[in-house]
């Protein structure tokens, strides 16, 4: 791979129009076909492309994901990933940066790779947060493994609205000094190895009832209860240095003038608010490009790169029209601005390459995962009393959802387990397992209204405990109130299982805490 000259040579050798080939980071599939592996090298040569942001493969990327295009699974894709990587850069006149989304781990795009508790479960987590540390530590581990250098994480977006259909279970909580502290935790360790980050979704994502992989959301608070909430988490982090700010697709009419516009493409609130207003002088990098909140209002090929570029964005992510984009930004914009951002990004670049340790060995989750289950184990109601009560009874066990792995139930042993719901009719004590079939909330987690009904009476009819495996935020369709005690284990994961079995067995103490309120 090439080395990285200093921004002065660089500045002096390359063209304007190598320059604007540096802002535009295109999406690379690890499914891609040989025709696809090919097409893309030669974008890379020919127009000088300065980033990579990697997905598993095109039906997975979020827009197709969410119309039920089928994913094929691809069991070597962390080898293929490391392949195409160096192919990549051998195509490329200068350096690559190569981006992933890794929120927990590289697993969130490549299979068989090291998994990590999702942000909300760190999000529990009351004591021990330099389990938080570690957690980014070793991704960051991970994507070195792999040869990326920046991770676009973390989410710092305050979850504030429960019904939050994308970010939820990504984002630490719905608290603006839970989520700043955090996530100062998880930039730390990523950074202590190298890696860049990115945070995100400037100017906060987190009180949203749309996804902006499919619409534009729309938010109607004023500035002021923005900058005192939403946008916190981001006037902290900047005062410590960050990376990169990504923007998200938000139509935010107290920040833009009033205007009907996605926060991406606001000049307003890229240039105007952060820029100056706040004074963030790093990389700021759009969200993906692709996302219909915006792609679907401007189908000219190039004329969103421009206005994203335009309005403040230094990276354009996952452009789809490189070529006419790179062709509008050399023909609109001034020379200087040009400057600006691709000095900003080749900062990056050289802070990036200036690392030159390598890592072999991908990170172990397992150990680290266990403690942070014991940490993040939390009561939603009931408490420890409630389930020693309970156990004293003569109890059956019944599991609903995803119940593929039911490790809680192996760790328990001799427990009476129900083979069908119509078991539980002659006990009056039930210890029910809950396992979210998705994690996002849409179709109420996949419960079928059956399901949801079933439990709901369970509840109201027996002397119910319940230990929930997956996003907390299901709580808010499960009408659990009522059970004699509802325990959060947070992950399905055979950790946490086991974690929760021990709890059960009254073996360790719920040390987390709700990291949101429900409702």
């Amino acid at each position: 791979m090439h080395k990285i000259v200093s921004y002065s040579t660089a500045s002096k050798t390359l063209s304007l129009q190598e320059k604007v080939g540096q802002l535009f980071m295109p999406a690379a599939f690890i499914n891609d076909s040989e025709e696809e592996i090919q097409a893309l090298e030669k974008l890379i040569k020919e127009q000088h492309i300065g980033s990579l942001c990697f997905f598993h493969s095109r039906a997975s990327a979020a827009t197709n994901f969410e119309s039920a295009t089928k994913v094929i699974p691809n069991t070597e894709s962390f080898t293929v990933l490391k392949a195409l990587i160096k192919r990549y850069q051998k195509a490329s006149k200068t350096p690559l940066l190569i981006s992933i989304d890794a929120e927990w781990g590289l697993a969130m795009r490549i299979e068989n790779t090291p998994q990590y508790p999702y942000a909300i479960t760190l999000g529990a987590i009351e004591n021990e947060t330099d389990l938080i540390f570690e957690v980014g530590k070793n991704i960051a581990n991970d994507c070195k493994v792999a040869g990326i250098h920046w991770n676009l994480a973390p989410v710092i977006d305050v979850n504030n609205n429960p019904k939050n259909p994308v970010i939820g279970y990504r984002s630490f909580g719905n608290n603006k000094v839970d989520v700043t502290q955090k996530a100062t935790y998880f930039l730390e360790g990523i950074k202590s190895e190298g890696i860049l980050t990115s945070v995100k979704h400037f100017p906060g994502h987190g009180d949203t009832e749309t996804d902006s992989h499919l619409d534009l959301p729309l938010i109607h608070k004023t500035k002021e209860e923005l900058l005192q909430n939403e946008i916190y988490p981001f006037i902290q982090l900047i005062k410590k240095g960050v990376d990169s700010v990504m923007i998200g697709h938000l139509n935010v009419p107290a920040l833009s003038g009033g205007k009907q516009i996605s926060s991406s493409i606001s000049k307003e609130i890229i240039t105007d608010l952060l820029r100056k207003e706040l004074g963030y002088n790093g990389v700021i990098i759009s969200d993906a490009l692709n996302m219909h909140a915006v792609s679907k209002n401007h189908t000219t090929q190039g004329e969103l790169e421009w206005l994203a570029f335009e309005a403040g964005n230094d990276v354009l992510c996952f452009a789809e029209n490189p070529i006419e984009g790179i062709q509008l930004i050399v023909k609109n914009a001034s020379p200087e601005h040009i400057e600006k951002s691709f000095q900003r990004i080749w900062a990056l670049k050289e802070k990036a390459f200036s690392n030159n340790t390598t890592n072999l060995t991908l990170s172990n989750a397992e150990n680290l995962n266990a403690k942070i289950a014991k940490n993040s184990i939390c009561f939603y109601n009931g408490n420890a009393t409630k389930i020693a009560n309970f156990k004293q009874r003569s109890f059956i066990a019944l599991s609903i959802g995803d119940t593929k792995n039911q490790t809680f139930f192996k760790e328990l042993e001799s427990i009476k387990i129900a083979t069908n719901k119509d078991d539980v009719k002659n006990y009056d004590a039930v210890l029910l397992a809950i396992y979210p079939r998705k994690v996002k909330p849409k179709n109420n987690f996949d419960f079928t209204q059956k399901e949801l009904d079933f439990i709901q009476q369970l509840v109201a009819t027996k002397n119910v405990v319940i230990y929930i495996f997956g996003n907390p935020y299901v709580l808010n369709v499960l009408n659990i109130e009522k059970a004699n005690t509802v325990v959060l284990a947070h992950q399905n994961f055979d950790s946490f299982q086991q974690v929760a079995a021990a709890h059960f067995l009254g073996k360790i103490q719920a040390k987390g805490r709700l990291p949101f309120q429900t409702k």
